[in-house]
């Protein structure tokens, strides 16, 4: 039989893997914030521009799709966060909306901005873009200022269950040093993916060759970031969740969850490797195309392990630095029962969804991209 506990953690897994299908179709704003710097020449550019428009809805879709999950499953989140940090929110949906229109009306005719002004805002939405979401992630870890009290549901005039702490309401996250190095790492990480992409992807060996050439310089910090926040967060302190639902900071949380879930934590360390693998074989054998694939896989692995590590065994996937009783937990944040279960009936679609997905991947990547491609692609 079906059990409430279950569907909670069916839920909070869903939504991780969500994360790590998003954290891999990022490559869209690393290409992006590679506009001005990457390409040599103008045919570069357009080949760039002819890759990612043909994927850039498919990273909107899922951060749509991620929020509205997050939302229906867990809505005491929803309503913590985004109506506390709204502030942090607002700046990163802002970006995800600038890079929408730029791709519907770069290239329309009567275009008064010019092409460079959506180039711009492009750039934007891969600098910003990226570097939020790692922030949003890292939060997860290292707490937000909110308290939660359910009793104010029947206050009379103010039925306000979260407050915020600050009057910044969000953006002090991104002062956060761990959080940061997340976003950073993020950031070189949808980098370090696109350059793959376009080396799976462009049929001009020069550009190609170009694009290994400054993967190193991606690859490397994304590394380092990375494996800062990692290390911090793992040698840190946690948020452990008692049985009796009672918060405290437990030494070494993080690294005793991947522990105490083997299955969890050694998916996390194939999944880092196969990010690396694809990186490295990219790097030394210049005939290799299939990069991509390898390190994309590995990226989703590896951050949907990153948030059940964050969810489960027992651990507030969102903590509270002001108040640890008011921590949001799988358990304390969930929709009913009843919710849950008539939406684990609709999630049974989701692997038809998948194979469309995969199908107008396929049928859009029937040849290498062209500069002439950019003029055709009905998005650039």
């Amino acid at each position: 039989m079906i059990t409430y506990s279950f569907l909670q953690h069916y839920w909070w897994f869903l939504i991780s893997l969500l994360g790590g299908l998003l954290a891999f179709l990022l490559f869209v704003q690393g290409g992006q914030s590679m506009l001005f710097s990457l390409p040599g020449n103008d045919d570069q550019k357009k080949v760039m521009l002819s890759v990612l428009g043909r994927k850039w809805e498919y990273t909107f879709t899922t951060l749509v799709t991620f929020g509205g999950a997050l939302f229906a499953s867990f809505p005491l989140f929803y309503s913590t966060s985004f109506g506390g940090a709204y502030w942090l929110w607002m700046l990163l949906l802002l970006s995800f909306v600038v890079q929408a229109v730029s791709y519907e009306f770069r290239s329309r005719p009567g275009n008064v901005f010019g092409t460079k002004t959506y180039d711009i805002f492009l750039f934007i939405n891969g600098l910003l873009g990226t570097l939020l979401v790692g922030v949003v992630v890292g939060t997860f870890f290292t707490g937000s200022d909110f308290t939660v009290d359910r009793d104010n549901i029947a206050a009379v005039g103010s039925p306000v269950i979260s407050r915020w702490g600050n009057a910044w309401h969000g953006l002090e996250a991104i002062a956060n040093p761990r959080n940061l190095c997340l976003g950073i790492a993020v950031l070189f990480l949808a980098r370090t993916l696109a350059l793959l992409l376009f080396i799976n992807r462009a049929a001009d060996d020069t550009f190609r060759a170009r694009c290994r050439k400054v993967l190193w310089y991606n690859a490397v910090p994304f590394v380092v970031f990375f494996l800062v926040f990692v290390v911090w967060t793992m040698l840190g302190s946690g948020y452990a969740v008692a049985p009796t639902g009672e918060v405290s900071l437990q030494p070494y949380k993080y690294f005793m969850n991947m522990l105490q879930m083997p299955a969890v934590g050694i998916l996390f360390v194939l999944g880092v490797l196969g990010v690396l693998y694809g990186i490295i074989v990219s790097l030394a054998c210049a005939g290799v195309r299939h990069g991509i694939w390898v390190s994309g896989i590995g990226t989703v692995v590896t951050v949907t392990c990153l948030l059940l590590c964050a969810g489960y065994n027992g651990t507030a996937f969102y903590p509270s630095s002001a108040d640890l009783q008011s921590s949001l937990t799988i358990f304390n944040a969930s929709s009913s029962f009843f919710t849950l279960k008539v939406m684990s009936v609709v999630s049974l679609l989701i692997p038809f969804v998948l194979a469309y997905i995969f199908y107008a991947w396929r049928a859009l990547e029937k040849k290498r991209a062209a500069p002439e491609d950019a003029e055709n692609d009905g998005h650039p």
